[in-house]
């Protein structure tokens, strides 16, 4: 394997138990896509580092976990915007 590729999945996988993010949130970090984050923390981290592997798993399963409550408050959120943006428009017309 590519020495910088390694060296990337160590550095994606550590930023990710230090700060308990998201594949999403490590991907726009270091710049790659989600898939590449992807790809090295599960496929490739397996064979470089077993031990930091388990620890990245543990907290990809947590984020797996918790997504869809994260996505229900984002349509959640964005609904409430789009009635809050809807009133002003409507009381500004009034006026």
């Amino acid at each position: 394997m590519n020495e910088l590729v390694e060296k990337r999945a160590i550095e994606i996988a550590e930023y990710i138990v230090e700060t308990k993010c998201t594949v999403r949130a490590a991907a726009k970090r270091f710049g790659v896509s989600k898939s590449t984050v992807h790809k090295d923390i599960t496929s490739r981290l397996s064979e470089i580092d077993r031990l930091l592997f388990n620890d990245v798993d543990k907290i990809l399963q947590i984020n797996k976990a918790q997504r869809h409550i994260r996505g229900g408050n984002a349509t959640k959120e964005k609904y409430s915007l789009k009635r809050e943006r809807e009133k002003n428009r409507t009381e500004s017309i009034k006026e």
